[in-house]
């Protein structure tokens, strides 16, 4: 795991982060997401206050075009954007000091701030077990819709703070369809790679993602699942 530490400063740092993502920053520790205007997924993160700052804990990989979004959008409000050397430590038996509860599902244990690497535990099983996305594996940007992702049961978004980027969408999804697809948990035998499509009876299912210990993480169309579902070499089915 590479995460990019951002610290956010300046009177506004509040009110510019909760105008722009996903979940209400003034009850943060949180898990949010910025949007597209049309509502698909562009990166996920933590937001965790530090004194006088917040930190956005992102992925490394999205931190660049994480930054450079954030600075399009600062126009005149009074914050400062920095990109830090912050290490983070992360693992499930007993927390640290000064460590926090990652605020997405309780088996996800503990985040240190300042710490470094992680305790050995598992993610991966822990991510399956729970149906928790993965930055880059599950949550695929320009392409992932959130509430597909769980955001909502994970604690990822809120519908009562007001607008941000995407909240249109997010809501009409909320209060006017029924998700027909979405994140699953699928017993599987044998292996495939990340991406390999699922298919039964000659129809498309849906899309491998992670796997372990007998059971993967997948997106699917719920209408399709069924006992007797195929992704390459690996067989699959409904729990």
């Amino acid at each position: 795991m590479t995460r990019q530490i951002i610290r956010i400063t300046g009177e506004d740092r509040v009110d510019f982060l909760q105008g722009l993502v996903s979940n209400d920053v003034r009850r943060a520790p949180c898990w949010a997401a910025l949007l597209t205007p049309q509502g698909k997924y562009l990166a996920d993160f933590l937001i965790v206050p530090d004194r006088d700052a917040l930190l956005i804990d992102v992925d490394a990989r999205l931190a660049d075009d994480l930054v450079r979004r954030l600075g399009m959008y600062k126009l005149r409000s009074k914050v400062a954007i920095e990109v830090t050397d912050m290490t983070v430590g992360r693992g499930t038996g007993p927390a640290p000091d000064r460590a926090i509860a990652d605020p997405r599902h309780s088996a996800l244990g503990w985040r240190l701030y300042g710490g470094a690497g992680d305790d050995g535990t598992d993610f991966d099983a822990i991510r399956v077990e729970h149906i928790i996305p993965e930055t880059l594996v599950e949550l695929i940007p320009n392409e992932t819709f959130i509430l597909e992702a769980g955001f909502e049961r994970l604690h990822g978004v809120d519908f009562r703070k007001g607008c941000y980027v995407g909240q249109e969408v997010t809501a009409r999804m909320k209060h006017k369809t029924e998700l027909r697809k979405g994140l699953a948990r699928l017993r599987i035998e044998g292996e495939a790679p990340v991406g390999t499509p699922i298919t039964a009876d000659g129809k498309e299912v849906g899309t491998l993602f992670t796997q372990s210990g007998g059971h993967a993480l997948a997106h699917v169309r719920f209408d399709r699942l069924g006992p007797d579902m195929q992704a390459g070499a690996a067989r699959l089915a409904a729990i």
